[in-house]
């Protein structure tokens, strides 16, 4: 990915205490999502599909959208129980589509508001 793109990118998505940042990383096999704070440069919380409590509902899912669906839902839950209810949507400069549309449905779905 192109530096000079991904800090564009940066100044408009911006991760406040109020509302923090919840980023999408997805490679080849796996997905992550955390939610980041960026004021405080904290992360407050992440899950992935390699996350042990969330293992073995990802392996019984038939592809890897749903498994990204049940990744966003855990991670809406991680975020209500750190007190975060709206968040910023950064989909790191992947397209709104599949596995990242999954993910965002997902924790929407688990209560989060973005």
């Amino acid at each position: 990915m192109d530096q000079k793109a991904r800090m564009r990118r940066k100044k408009k998505v911006l991760g406040t205490a109020e509302r923090p940042r919840l980023v999408v990383y997805r490679s080849l096999r796996h997905i992550y999502g955390q939610i980041i704070n960026d004021v405080d440069n904290r992360t407050l919380c992440g899950v992935s599909d390699l996350s042990p409590d969330v293992k073995a509902q990802v392996e019984k899912a038939k592809s890897k959208v749903e498994a990204s669906a049940i990744i966003g839902e855990a991670l809406a839950k991680k975020a209500i129980d750190a007190k975060v209810e709206q968040v910023v949507f950064d989909r790191n400069g992947y397209k709104y589509h599949g596995r990242v549309k999954a993910l965002a449905d997902g924790a929407r779905k688990g209560g989060l508001k973005f």
